[in-house]
């Protein structure tokens, strides 16, 4: 019924909660607990102070290139909030939220940033693939997981992330495509925030919604406020249902917006004004969550403050482990391409380790 009611070439945006926080559409409102609430807004918190951070220290020389998240916390933890656990997270780069939802610890996340792939070793019972820095080929790892999923009967839906820059890419196309042919269970939610680096979304496509894409594939499509953790809830949680029922696939688009840089390596002031910073920072889904919780009565700002500091601390802390463990083993860039070593492999460490054996000249 969501899907219908948000058909996105009627260019209707679905959103719950605005961006005073206030629910607009209480008939949508999930109702969900207490409990559930604040362990949404927690995790947006914390991955905020991350954020943050991560920065501080790729600015210190401290940390190798990172992508800020300032902004996108609500596309990514009402996403995965809405997700069982068996389900699969499929990400891109920019997914520090979601990634923490979905119970892969700060420690891991930071350590791949470092600079060390076993940063990427997660936890046995945690869903979630490895960072994909190659624009778009997630989406079909996540095809292949949906579909193996419905072959072996397993219940999973795999979703798969991925920016509005990344929506240009065939692969995008290629593995919406195969799991909409075959029914797969995957939901691809298409963070928008505005910028593929520097290329504004308005010249990326002539399409006027990205959710509209999904009417070539012969799937819903729904455009979302990615700023309201309510309607990102709702929406994936709709999807997943429609997918796990043997329907198919649901293209998610979550309206945001980047507030930092795309990476530690870019100046966004180079190409898009200030003011159009600020205008989005008003519609900041930290603030209106916060606003949200503490007008029901869940929260205060006094508890903010708290979890603020207890945060930057915990983070910290973490980074001090993460610098201790330092840079991976060095057969551990050559050792895990492939289940053996190939003898070209093998013959790029000997040549390497000659190299470093002799000064690195």
């Amino acid at each position: 019924m969501l899907f219908k009611n948000y058909d996105p070439l009627k260019k209707k945006q679905l959103s719950i909660l605005d961006w005073k926080g206030n629910i607009v559409t209480p008939e949508l409102d999930p109702k969900l607990s207490k409990e559930e609430l604040l362990k949404m807004y927690k995790t947006m918190a914390l991955g905020r102070v991350a954020d943050i951070k991560a920065l501080q220290y790729q600015r210190q020389g401290r940390m190798l290139t990172y992508p800020p998240n300032r902004g996108q916390e609500a596309a990514q933890v009402g996403a995965m909030a809405a997700l069982e656990k068996q389900d699969w997270l499929v990400p891109a780069f920019r997914e520090l939220n979601a990634m923490l939802y979905k119970g892969v610890k700060l420690e891991q996340i930071y350590l791949y940033w470092f600079g060390n792939e076993w940063g990427n070793h997660f936890d046995e019972d945690v869903r979630v693939l490895p960072v994909n820095v190659i624009i778009g080929s997630q989406v079909n790892h996540a095809a292949g997981i949906a579909y193996a999923s419905k072959i072996l009967k397993k219940n999973e839906v795999a979703v798969a992330t991925i920016g509005d820059g990344g929506t240009s890419h065939g692969e995008f196309y290629e593995g919406l495509n195969f799991a909409a042919a075959f029914d797969a269970p995957l939901v691809v939610v298409i963070q928008n925030n505005q910028w593929a680096i520097s290329t504004p979304r308005s010249k990326a496509t002539k399409a006027e919604t990205l959710a509209q894409k999904a009417v070539a594939f012969g799937i819903p499509g729904i455009q979302v406020d990615g700023n309201d953790i309510l309607a990102m809830y709702v929406a994936t949680k709709e999807a997943a249902e429609h997918a796990r029922s043997g329907k198919g696939p649901v293209l998610i688009e979550a309206v945001t917006y980047r507030l930092g840089a795309h990476t530690t390596s870019d100046d966004p002031t180079i190409y898009r004004k200030d003011e159009e910073v600020k205008e989005w920072e008003l519609k900041d889904p930290m603030i209106r969550f916060k606003k949200y919780l503490i007008d029901k009565g869940f929260w205060s700002e006094e508890e903010d403050v708290k979890l603020d500091e207890e945060n930057n601390h915990y983070v910290g802390e973490t980074f001090k482990k993460v610098e201790a463990t330092g840079l991976a083993v060095l057969e551990d860039i050559f050792k895990y391409t492939y289940k053996e070593m190939t003898p070209q492999l093998l013959e790029q460490l000997a040549e390497y380790k000659k190299y470093l054996e002799e000064g690195g000249k």
